[in-house]
């Protein structure tokens, strides 16, 4: 069974930086999209990036020109730069992947990780 394992979060001051990583481990035939979601208290998980197999992107409009996504398909990793942060980035992070399995390469799964928290305060 195929886990992601997020980490790197924390508390920042605002205008501060933090690196987000998600690691894939387990039983893996292929793994296509990758991207990031936050959910902040008292509202729905939304999208915050999301990287193809191949390297493109794609971001909400809240974070573009500050936050980059990236993957190191080698590691079976993604991570999420994120700089000049703000108190309305405070959110669990949630990593997310598509991930076929060797005994079952035709079927897609939806995987995703247990979430880490980033809070933007001073």
């Amino acid at each position: 069974q195929v886990q992601l394992v997020e980490s790197g979060g924390g508390l920042v001051q605002p205008g501060g930086s933090l690196r987000l990583s998600c690691a894939a481990s387990g039983s893996i035939f292929s793994i296509g999209d990758m991207g990031w979601y936050r959910q902040a208290p008292g509202k729905q998980r939304e999208l915050v990036a999301t990287i193809t197999s191949s390297g493109t992107t794609n971001y909400a409009d809240s974070v573009k020109g500050r936050f980059a996504i990236s993957r190191d398909n080698a590691k079976n990793t993604v991570y999420l730069q994120m700089n000049s942060l703000k108190p309305e980035d405070t959110a669990v992070y949630y990593c997310n992947a598509e991930v076929r399995e060797p005994s079952s390469w035709w079927v897609q799964l939806a995987v995703w990780g247990q979430g880490t928290l980033v809070t933007v305060s001073s």
